[in-house]
């Protein structure tokens, strides 16, 4: 084997090599980048949470039971406090998390954002990856739920005066050494290098940058001299 020939098979295994790396590489990166629990019963008590305060000022009144031949009347129990209005709000909850839009660029649980009527998408620039990730969000979310049903039943009835998140996640699903995500909180600052400003910011940076070309005019004039002719000198 000439020299020529063995030269161009070890480029050969070399380029094989550094590109089968480059795979694994990317494999770990979207591993670690996939759902965590934490994320995940953050997401169901947000969601959760959330539909139980937009019902929870119903002042309907259920009527339960049946009336027997003993004469026992139905009961009347109001809808904010009955079982009806947790089954509701339990039903098609995951669902809800399709909602949400994929911010790659986020840290932490903050790359999961929901999407209100009317606004834009955003999110990553790769759909399919984000739809992965969601799916991934909804199957882990009804396997949750489906295990911890009791749990949230338990809060529902006796322990409101906490928030389901605490209960929940801090107090039956996860380790204390996994709760760090739940910390985590969007506050609009958070912007990294490869995210867009917001309209508000840039309207704000325009108005810094007149206020600064109208104050150096003000200077120049004040600082500016009157020319004079010879002849008045």
């Amino acid at each position: 084997m000439g020299p020529v020939r063995l030269g161009i098979l070890l480029f050969l295994f070399l380029a094989v090599h550094e590109a089968w790396a480059g795979m694994l590489k990317e494999e770990d990166d979207d591993t670690e980048r996939l759902p965590s629990k934490c994320e995940v019963c953050k997401l169901l008590s947000t969601e959760l949470q959330a539909e139980l305060s937009r019902t929870g000022r119903s002042r309907e009144v259920l009527e339960l039971g049946q009336v027997l031949d003993t004469g026992k009347r139905k009961r009347h129990v109001p809808y904010s406090v009955s079982e009806t209005r947790l089954e509701e709000a339990l039903e098609n909850l995951c669902e809800r998390i399709l909602d949400y839009s994929v911010h790659a660029e986020r840290k932490g649980s903050l790359r999961y954002a929901k999407v209100e009527q009317g606004e834009k998408t955003g999110g990553i620039p790769n759909p399919s990856r984000a739809d992965t990730l969601l799916a991934l969000l909804l199957d882990q979310c009804e396997t949750m739920l489906e295990e911890f049903e009791d749990i949230v039943g338990d809060w529902y009835f006796h322990h409101q005066e906490q928030p389901l998140q605490n209960f929940l996640c801090e107090g039956h699903v996860l380790p204390a050494a996994e709760t760090a995500c739940l910390q985590e909180t969007w506050t609009g600052k958070e912007i990294t290098d490869g995210e867009e400003k917001t309209e508000g910011e840039e309207e704000q940076e325009e108005e810094e940058e007149e206020e600064e070309e109208e104050g150096g005019d003000k200077m120049t004039k004040t600082g500016s001299h009157p020319k004079l002719d010879r002849e008045d000198l």
